[in-house]
């Protein structure tokens, strides 16, 4: 009786160890199913299918199936929604070695989510000792609407770019009428001929109108794609060409060409590499992006949201499985002058360095030029490897950006260090300094070296003075006065070492390679602009802007919209000295240095600057960089900071104050 109570006791043991087993086995084998769905394990998932599945749809079926929907369809995020089965589902289950699972899939893909509800059946299959629960599959699973059949289709609505315009709504970047070049073979009088008077006249090689010539579904009566071209390159030349024809489309245009071309750049194909950077679904391999200046700096805004359809069509019949309607992208408006901008790059008529003019009572940018320059439409239409060449070899470089880059400020730093000098209260505006000489050293801690000044009076020198003549002399023992550290810490309060408060990313203005000034030479030459220190151009432009605004240095704005005449720094000099600045910036124009800007009609003040660029102390001449600083002594609504290189031979720095005053004039 004992053993028959024990047998029994175990039989029993072994029956709910069996159900608990069976309990677990399938509800997590169907978890284990959908954590290979989640995870687009799709081998995995062919593996639990039933025998039957398996026979019915191949690996090509199923698996490859999965992989190229979910790749086009930029699936992700997979959420499944189901309840396990409880203990009497799982015993009937077993009794009938099947069971059947409703769920819920959700998704996300190209066109916005994507969710429905389907069932799963489990069947129990294998040898007794080794069965366990497969999955019968079929379409179904992929989206419910194809269980019987259908067709999975995607529709695409390209975005409008969105357009860079400036302060008067008068385009930077705008989406035009361009021409598709192309050829039509049957044309031909003189094809030899023709093709190289095409290939001279688009700027592209022979070889390259012969290739497309060559493709492989060429036909004589066919227009043969050859190249893209703006409207105002379509000429006379191409039009008498007997085989050319055109077609029009719709392309990004730059109207300014190179004069704002460094500020608002230029977009071309999407590289590989920068695909697979992006977010699934975001770009397709066809589409262009912004490769640099505002093109690329705003991409996010202008590219916009393509409109993505997703149907099923089964017999004849079409069903939208997801929508997301198109999104063109964003306007964006500048501070940007275009007047001032074009005016402001002629100026410069080839030659080399970059200007920046800003409104000096808001903070506005009106102009950030960089010269020379290269046309942007050139590098939309023209993918030749000859127009790389010629701008990468060029020696004046105009693949570079100026207008961000920091260079020595020479004369125009003089009335920052005047500005300092008085905040500290070592200098005395009113007090004349007693300079002999056109040299000066302060000892013997100088060795052999000695700042010079070009011109000399018997007179004690005073502020006015030292800044109508440009007496180095004058700010070097001022400087020596202020001290290292105070004027360290008097160039950052104009903002030197520091970010500038931006959209548009620039390289920092600089004290010295490590911020600070090691030696009272360095803290001398540093003082009239040359030493180690550097600028850019609208740093400079906004450093002077405390001047006219009773101390206060302004946050340069570039898009129209945001708040203008912010501070950047307050109480950088009392407004009684602000107005004393401006005095003598005036005088400098009407007795000074800049007298070539004096127009009687049209009153301009600013302060004219050279930075000499000698790869050695020793070096009698070198390269000259010419700087000056002005605007209209009245109106005060226009500030320009312009900068040429190797002026040294044609008049530098009062060359560059002659068209900055020609450049104002135009303007006013």
């Amino acid at each position: 009786m004992r053993k028959l109570l024990f047998y029994a006791f175990m039989l029993m043991i072994v029956f709910i160890t069996g159900c608990s087993k069976e309990e677990i086995t399938l509800n997590e084998r169907f978890d284990a199913y959908t954590n290979h769905w989640q995870e687009m394990q799709f081998e995995n998932m062919y593996a639990m299918h039933t025998e039957k599945s398996k026979e019915t749809y191949q690996t090509e079926d199923s698996v490859d199936r999965y992989q190229k929907i979910y790749e086009d369809l930029a699936i992700t995020d997979l959420q499944f929604e189901y309840e396990k089965l409880d203990e009497e589902a799982l015993e009937a289950a077993m009794e009938n070695e099947t069971a059947t699972i409703p769920f819920t899939v959700n998704m996300n893909s190209i066109a916005g989510p994507i969710s429905f509800d389907y069932e799963a059946t489990l069947n129990l299959e294998g040898e007794e000792d080794e069965k366990d629960w497969f999955i019968d599959w079929d379409p179904g699973f992929i989206f419910s609407q194809i269980k019987d059949g259908g067709e999975i289709g995607l529709k695409t609505v390209q975005p409008k770019r969105g357009e860079i315009l400036d302060r008067n709504r008068i385009p930077l970047a705008m989406n035009d009428i361009v021409y598709e070049i192309g050829i039509i073979p049957e044309r031909f009088v003189s094809k030899d001929e023709e093709i190289k008077q095409i290939a001279d006249t688009l700027n592209i090689s022979e070889e390259a109108v012969n290739e497309a010539l060559n493709a492989a579904w060429v036909e004589p009566n066919l227009f043969v794609p050859i190249k893209r071209i703006t409207t105002d390159q379509w000429t006379e030349s191409l039009a008498s060409i007997p085989s050319i024809d055109r077609k029009e489309e719709t392309g990004r245009v730059y109207p300014l060409g190179a004069a704002a071309a460094h500020l608002v750049g230029y977009i071309r194909p999407i590289t590989a590499e920068e695909l697979e950077e992006q977010e699934p679904g975001m770009y397709s391999p066809n589409d262009m992006i912004g490769k640099r200046g505002l093109e690329q700096l705003f991409e996010d805004r202008l590219k916009g949201e393509q409109g993505v359809t997703i149907t099923i069509e089964k017999d004849g019949e079409e069903t939208i499985l997801a929508e997301k309607e198109v999104q063109d992208g964003e306007n964006i408006y500048l501070t940007i002058d275009t007047i001032t901008q074009e005016k402001l790059y002629e100026a410069y008529d080839g030659e080399s360095g970059t200007a920046a003019a800003i409104h000096p009572k808001t903070g506005e940018t009106l102009a950030l030029v960089s010269s020379p320059s290269f046309n942007p439409n050139d590098i939309v239409y023209d993918s030749s490897a000859d127009l790389w060449n010629e701008l990468e070899n060029d020696e004046q470089q105009p693949l570079i950006n100026r207008f961000t880059s920091t260079f020595a400020p020479g004369s125009v730093i003089k009335p920052i260090t005047a500005a300092i000098g008085m905040k500290q209260g070592t200098l005395d505006p009113d007090e004349g300094l007693e300079i002999e000489g056109m040299t000066w050293s302060n000892g013997e801690g100088w060795g052999d070296y000695e700042v010079r000044r070009v011109s000399a009076t018997d007179k004690p020198v005073d502020l006015e003075d030292a800044l109508v003549r440009s007496d180095n002399i004058y700010f070097a023992m001022q400087a020596v006065e202020i001290g290292h550290e105070a004027f360290v810490t008097g160039l950052k309060t104009f903002g030197l070492e520091e970010d500038l408060p931006f959209e548009y990313p620039f390289t920092n203005s600089t004290i010295s390679s490590d911020g600070t000034l090691s030696d009272e030479v360095q803290l001398a030459n540093t003082s009239y602009g040359q030493g180690q220190i550097e600028v850019s151009s609208l740093h400079l432009a906004l450093m002077y802007t405390p001047f006219l605004n009773d101390g206060t240095m302004l946050k340069p704005t570039l898009i129209l919209d945001d708040e203008h005449s912010q501070a950047w720094k307050e109480d950088i000099i009392t407004p009684e000295q602000a107005t004393l600045i401006q005095d003598i910036l005036r005088k400098i124009v009407t007795d000074g240095t800049a007298q070539v800007a004096n127009i009687q009609e049209f009153p301009i003040s600013g302060k004219t600057g050279t930075a000499e660029l000698k790869l050695s102390s020793d070096q009698e001449d070198g390269k000259e960089n010419g700087w000056f600083v002005g605007y209209p002594t009245d109106d005060q609504d226009i500030l320009i900071a312009m900068m040429m290189e190797n002026v040294q031979d044609i008049g530098a720095s009062s060359y560059v104050a002659e068209q900055v005053a020609d450049v104002l004039s135009q303007l006013k």
